[in-house]
């Protein structure tokens, strides 16, 4: 670990270390950095794609953009104001992301709390209580999209509710008979000793059960949990659906850091959540969702928020495992 952006060196690992407390797809994990005395530099770990699930590498790419958000956050928590370059091109090839000293700030108390909520942010599995999310928390959540330049369309109506749930059905079951998918949800997911990346059963949430309204991913099919007496997944969760305003991996970086800025909110606000990605994981679907929304806004994710109990965090990569070598004198 080198000196960058002003920071020593323990600082930046400290900075890099929270980018790494971003969600992904199973825990996948798929970013990696290169730091430069002037610039960190985020790129796609592309060993971590994971094709069948995710062909396009659209979710690597909103993934990256939540461990984007991540670190500016820590930046700012250094008082180091980021300045950020979308896809740079030639300066920083195959980069995603580039960021660089932009001044000083001083930290405001929204600020600290998002901060704050970075190493306490979970993804919850687990059923959430029946009580719902009320208004000043939605416009909370709707707020800290917009921040980032995207949309989080809440599904409120019951006509809409009804559509979502089709979506997430058919979605699940075309995924269930691709056995592709199924390999990878295996690879990172169950019982793996010492594992630094995937979902440990304690994260998987519960087994599946018929009277379930809505349709969750079996994390772990061979030693799930099964669901004790009274412990149904509750029937009218908050739906929400993180949207871009355009097509492209400029949108969907764009629509990682809202997101993650979207959980981090809802964090601070005792929320948990979890995700229902299935509808965009899957193209016709995915199509469909978008349709439904109107057609001008692009569906990246769909969220489940509610309120439950504390879950453990899931394991992570050492800092060390995500370094890139700096670029020799000829690029």
């Amino acid at each position: 670990m080198i000196a960058a952006l002003g920071l020593a060196p323990e600082e930046v690992e400290t900075v890099l270390r929270s980018a790494s407390l971003a969600p992904s797809v199973h825990n996948s994990q798929p970013w990696r950095f290169r730091v430069l005395p002037d610039r960190i530099e985020l790129h796609p770990d592309l060993d971590r794609r994971l094709p069948a699930t995710d062909p396009d590498d659209r979710e690597l790419r909103l993934s990256c953009g939540a461990a984007l958000f991540n670190l500016r956050m820590a930046l700012q928590g250094f008082g180091v104001r980021p300045l950020v370059s979308l896809l740079p091109g030639h300066v920083a090839p195959g980069a995603l992301a580039t960021v660089r000293r932009g001044g000083v700030i001083t930290q405001d108390e929204e600020m600290r709390a998002l901060l704050k909520a970075v190493p306490t942010r979970r993804t919850n599995r687990r059923p959430f209580f029946e009580s719902g999310v009320d208004a000043r928390q939605r416009h909370a959540l709707v707020r800290a999209a917009e921040l980032e330049r995207s949309w989080l369309h809440i599904v409120g109506v019951r006509e809409e509710v009804a559509r979502m749930k089709d979506f997430v059905r058919r979605a699940h079951r075309i995924q269930l008979e691709n056995p592709a998918v199924a390999s990878e949800l295996e690879s990172l997911t169950g019982h793996r000793p010492d594992a630094v990346d995937g979902v440990p059963p304690a994260s998987a949430g519960f087994r599946p059960e018929a009277q379930d309204e809505w349709m969750f991913r079996d994390l772990d099919p061979e030693h799930g949990h099964e669901r004790p007496s009274g412990k149904d997944y509750e029937s009218n969760p908050l739906v929400a659906v993180v949207c871009s305003f355009y097509d492209g991996q400029l949108g969907e970086i764009q629509a990682g850091q809202a997101m993650q800025r979207v959980l981090l909110t809802a964090t601070t606000h005792g929320l948990s959540a979890s995700f229902m990605s299935q509808p965009v994981e899957v193209p016709a679907v995915r199509e469909e969702l978008r349709r439904a929304l109107g057609g001008m806004l692009v569906p990246q994710t769909v969220l489940r928020i509610g309120f439950s109990t504390p879950v453990p965090a899931t394991p992570r990569r050492p800092v060390t495992e995500l370094l890139m070598e700096p670029m020799s004198s000829s690029g």
